[in-house]
Parts: C-alpha cells; sequence; structure tokens
C-alpha cells in the first residue's frame, strides 16, 4: 500500500448567531483546507454566513454547506426522528442557502457535510443517508459528499453517483463498529491534542484508528475533522498541522 502523502483538514465554523459568539474561525481558517459552514438550523446567521464565506474565501479554503437538524436550541446534535423527504427538503434549503451566499461571494460551494446528530444517524440509516445524498446531487453533481468513513453516508453516496470524502475524527474516540462514541459518555471527547495528534497519525499512515475497548478499526482517511467549537480548536489545529508537515504529509483540498 502506498503512503499517503496528502490530508483535507476541514473545521466545522460559521456557528455563532446573534449576540452568541462560538470558536475562534479566523484564526482556525489558517491551518484548514475546507470550511464546513453552518447554515442556520444548528447555528449560523445571516450575516455569520457572508463574514465565514468571505473570510473562507479569501483565506483560500475551500467552502462547505453544513445542514443540520432545526435545532438551534440542542445545538443540531439531539436526534430527531424524521422522514426521508423531510431530510431531503432540510438539506436542499440549507444548501441552497450557502451555495447562494458563496455566489455572492465570489466562490462557489465545494462539498457538503451533515452536522451532528442528522450526520451521526444518517451514519446507520441508510434511508436517511440516501435522501442527504440524493438531494445533494440534485442541486449539484459536482459536489463532493463528506461522510464518517465506512458509513451508510458513504455507500448512498456513492449510489446516487456522487464523490465522497471519507471522514476520520481528531478529537472523538470511536466505538468498535467504527461509529463516533456518544458525546453523553465522558469519553468521547479527546481533549489532549498530543492524544489526538497520535490517532490523527495512526489513522493516516495506518489506516486504523483504536476503539474504546482497544479494537484496531480500518478507516479511509481523506479528510479529518477539527471541531472549532471545542475551545482549544485552535490548538489542536496548529498541532496536527505540524504534525502532519513533519510527517511529511501535505493539507490539501480533496
Amino acid at each position: 500500500m502506498a503512503a499517503q502523502t496528502t490530508l483535507d483538514l476541514n473545521c466545522d465554523m460559521g456557528e455563532s448567531y446573534g449576540a452568541w459568539k462560538m470558536g475562534n474561525d479566523e484564526a482556525v481558517l489558517g491551518y484548514v483546507s475546507s470550511a464546513n459552514i453552518a447554515c442556520g438550523f444548528h447555528g449560523g446567521d445571516p450575516s455569520t454566513l457572508r463574514k465565514t464565506v468571505a473570510a473562507a474565501i479569501k483565506q483560500g479554503v475551500a467552502l462547505g454547506a453544513h445542514p443540520s437538524f432545526q435545532d438551534l436550541a440542542g445545538f443540531g446534535r439531539r436526534n430527531m426522528h424524521i422522514s426521508p423527504q423531510e431530510a431531503y427538503d432540510i438539506t436542499v434549503y440549507q444548501v441552497g442557502a450557502v451555495a447562494g451566499v458563496a455566489r455572492s461571494q465570489g466562490g462557489r460551494l465545494h462539498h457538503v457535510k451533515a452536522h451532528g446528530a442528522l450526520y451521526n444517524m444518517a451514519a446507520k440509516d441508510a434511508r436517511l443517508a440516501r435522501a442527504i445524498a440524493q438531494a445533494v446531487r440534485d442541486i449539484d453533481g459536482d459536489l463532493i459528499l463528506y461522510g464518517l468513513a465506512g458509513s451508510a453516508m458513504i455507500q448512498e453516496a456513492h449510489a446516487v453517483g456522487l464523490r465522497v470524502a471519507q471522514e476520520v475524527f481528531g478529537d472523538r474516540s470511536y466505538q468498535p463498529d467504527g461509529t463516533l462514541t456518544p458525546r453523553s459518555q465522558p469519553d468521547a471527547m479527546i481533549t489532549d491534542a498530543s492524544k489526538s495528534v497520535e490517532q490523527v497519525l495512526r489513522m493516516v499512515q495506518e489506516k486504523v484508528v483504536i476503539a474504546t475497548d482497544g479494537t484496531r478499526v480500518p478507516v479511509q482517511p481523506d479528510t479529518l475533522c477539527i471541531h472549532g467549537d471545542q475551545p482549544d480548536a485552535l490548538v489542536f489545529a496548529q498541532a496536527i498541522r505540524k504534525a502532519l508537515q513533519d510527517a511529511g504529509i501535505a493539507v490539501r483540498t480533496v
């Protein structure tokens, strides 16, 4: 197997709204290659969306839409049971908003990545994943769908003819089935940057992640996520970027 020489580094951002400030987007943009920008359902507002899109374009960072369940109070992290048609509709609505703002600022939408509970549910639910993938395909067949590596989201995106980027996480722990540990569990988040770097390098160099029970789970790391809402997002971004550079791995958009 040839050694991996590039990795897309993405970050969820644009999640501030009104008087509520979330993350340090301007600083983090200097270390990533792709931005997943909130669409207003879990975070973000029209002004924040415009400013984040413009800042990403200025930094040469690829623009992505980050659609969610309509759950501002729960930051999109509460499971909601909706029909595939509803999933299709909320995806079209949100992705269309970011695509329009991108065009208004002289840019173009590059990818789509679901947020929070919608992302995690679609990783296991093929019907939900197909609805999201079909919505993205119907908006623009050239868009890339980011989804959890090895999940139903990847399979359904392939089925409708979309390009995909299989995503791994540097600040989350994994279950033996390759899914992310639920945030309700105490070991869900990796809060030590050095441990995050160790996990990232293992995923890129060995194509495996160590689950919470010690299982070695195979992964395909096309793109790596950093959560912009965590307090140490900038520290993690800097540490991971340096570690990748030292390992000879270039950070580049897929």
